[in-house]
């Protein structure tokens, strides 16, 4: 099966070409250089980026694969959760594709997206397991008891662990996007530095907190002048990154251990963090170029959702949320 995928639900348009779970082409238009002076991704701005973006990626994701559009014997796209402008200039790119070909049209969860990107590399088998979803807008542990479905456990209660990365590091004096700043900035700094507050609200809840957080590292830079914060972001990354990290591996662990599994998968843009990866070994991570959001990953989960035909796929909506 031929599958065409579109991903637009945030910041970067995707578009991929997979058959048969192996990977033709998988392309990518990033937005940084819009959304960087704002510190964050601006709903308006990154819908007419795609709208630019998508038409061009479509030609070279299938000349890539060496098809064409009447070879195609699937479209999926992403249709939530995710900015609702974002996501509706992809679902109007896919009906016009899948009305043009014939094809089926099938929608996909961007979270499974994420969670199905292990089926890239793992293959299907991941579950039983329990996964940690951590992305820019996602942070939450779901249990997987066998193959598609899913029970929440439990999430963050404000930001999402990459918007807290995002928001750090404009603090911090460090570009956009922050995760991946923060990140490269650790490596030259001591963890041990700077002491923050664990992200989570109780013992016995699965949530995560990160507004806690937030204002210490807010507190601990008021106290810098320019030139101490210079000499001392590194140090400032390395600690804040420490907090969050220990904060979803001791979460995580804590979830596979009362739901009984030994599988933990981590997935999302924040699973290719180096300092998380490395902290959690044992843990099934999909490769780093499926971590971010990317269309391969939602070609690939196509596989396991149920094809919508014509012309019940007219109506399909998107979903800010779910």
């Amino acid at each position: 099966m031929i599958v065409l995928g579109i991903e637009t639900s945030c910041d970067e348009t995707g578009v991929a070409v997979v058959q048969d779970g192996a990977v033709l082409a998988n392309l990518l238009a990033s937005q940084v250089d819009i959304h960087e002076r704002f510190g964050g991704v601006v709903p308006e701005l990154a819908s007419r980026a795609h709208v630019e973006a998508l038409n061009p990626l479509l030609d070279e994701a299938l000349q890539q694969a060496g098809l064409g559009f009447g070879d195609l014997d699937g479209i999926a796209v992403t249709v939530g959760p995710g900015l609702i402008g974002a996501l509706l200039v992809g679902i109007a790119a896919a009906k016009s594709i899948a009305l043009a070909t014939g094809a089926p049209l099938i929608g996909v969860n961007h979270l499974e997206g994420h969670i199905l990107a292990n089926a890239i590399e793992h293959g299907p088998e991941l579950a039983p397991a329990v996964c940690l979803v951590v992305s820019g807008g996602h942070t939450m542990l779901v249990h997987m008891p066998a193959a598609h479905a899913y029970e929440l456990l439990g999430q963050t209660v404000d930001d999402a662990a990459g918007e807290a990365f995002d928001k750090a590091a404009k603090m911090m004096g460090l570009p956009y996007p922050g995760g991946v700043a923060i990140d490269r900035a650790a490596r030259e700094g001591d963890p041990a530095r700077f002491h923050f507050p664990r992200a989570w609200l109780s013992r016995d809840a699965a949530d995560f907190s990160f507004s806690g957080l937030k204002t210490a590292l807010l507190y601990a830079v008021r106290e810098l002048d320019e030139v101490e914060l210079e000499s001392r972001r590194a140090d400032l990354a390395a600690s804040y990154q420490r907090a969050i990290v220990r904060a979803l591996v001791t979460r995580v662990r804590e979830a596979a251990e009362q739901a009984g599994r030994e599988q933990i998968a981590i997935v999302g843009g924040v699973a290719a963090n180096s300092e998380l990866r490395a902290a959690l070994p044992e843990a099934a991570a999909a490769p780093l170029a499926f971590c971010t959001d990317n269309a391969a990953m939602i070609a690939s989960a196509a596989r396991f959702v149920e094809p919508i035909p014509y012309p019940r796929y007219l109506s399909l909506d998107a979903y800010s949320s779910r």
